[in-house]
């Protein structure tokens, strides 16, 4: 281990409350006394380089089950503009009704909390000549909603949508102007000659504001069959571009100055559907207050 990966172990340990402790002497235990110790570690710490950046990765061995929910959420506010910008931002949600499959596979009751699931968390931080050059938090690997009323955001929607000539196409994200940018996008749609997000409720672009729930996610070998976990389901800061590596390799992931929101997802969307009425929300709230959330 480097001299900084173990600056920044004990840095995460005493985040967590944890206090490393210096032993004035050590005493060896017998092989008996070993032999009945179990378990394993609590974090495992991981030195990379791409050639440009050097990566210190550091995995904690737990697991997580949550539904969350939050009013609003800001990210990278400078310039007049924000990289994120959302409000009623949830993961995981509640289930409207009995007997409907989720995104697990598994069927719930009316009022069940459906959880999104989060194996693994990490934090990573990326270095060039011993400066951060920035740093993310995620999970190696992820399954579950995620609900939210987007204004601006930056990063990366892992969407298909389907054309009405059967073809799918990945989703572009574009600003107001219909310039296609991954830096506080507000509309998605697709790539195309006759794509015009100016245009309410068609020209093959929308608000992102109409993504109200994204199953994250990735797409299972058989139709039908449960989305699997994903492992490039991220949230991260950088000074400057940073080639983010997949926890799990195969993937590398591009994010640009600033902030970066990868959301991976095995949804195929009904193009002339999502253009003119968006995804429902998923139920968030137990108490309807009469703003969608319930």
């Amino acid at each position: 281990m480097t001299k900084n990966a173990y600056g920044h172990a004990v840095l995460a340990l005493a985040c967590l409350g944890i206090a490393p402790v210096a032993q004035a002497e050590l005493e060896p235990i017998s092989e008996q006394e070993m032999s009945e110790v179990q378990g394993q570690g609590f974090m495992a710490i991981e030195n990379l380089t791409d050639g440009v950046h050097q990566f210190t990765r550091m995995s904690l061995t737990m697991d997580a089950e949550t539904r969350v929910n939050a009013d609003s959420m800001t990210l990278g506010s400078i310039d007049g503009g924000a990289d994120f910008l959302a409000a009623d931002v949830a993961l995981g949600h509640i289930a409207r009704e009995d007997g409907v499959q989720r995104i697990d596979g598994q069927t719930y009751r009316a009022g069940d909390t459906v959880p999104f699931v989060g194996l693994k968390p990490y934090i990573e931080l990326a270095e060039v000549d011993n400066q951060l050059a920035g740093f993310r938090m995620g999970f190696r690997e992820a399954r579950g909603t995620f609900s939210s009323d987007m204004e601006s955001f930056s990063g990366n929607i892992g969407l298909q949508i389907e054309q009405a000539d059967g073809t799918t196409a990945p989703v572009t994200l574009f600003d107001a102007n219909t310039n296609a940018t991954h830096f506080r996008a507000s509309h998605f749609g697709i790539a195309g000659e006759a794509t015009d997000c100016s245009v309410s409720g068609g020209g093959n672009c929308a608000p992102l504001s109409y993504l109200r729930t994204l199953d994250i996610g990735d797409a299972p070998d058989v139709e039908g069959a449960p989305a699997k976990f994903t492992n490039d389901f991220f949230l991260s800061f950088q000074r400057e571009g940073v080639s983010w590596q997949s926890p799990e390799g195969g993937n590398v992931i591009e994010a640009a100055k600033g902030v970066f929101l990868n959301l991976p997802t095995s949804m195929t969307l009904n193009a002339e559907t999502v253009f003119q009425n968006g995804i429902p929300r998923e139920q968030t709230h137990y108490i309807d207050r009469g703003n969608g959330m319930f």
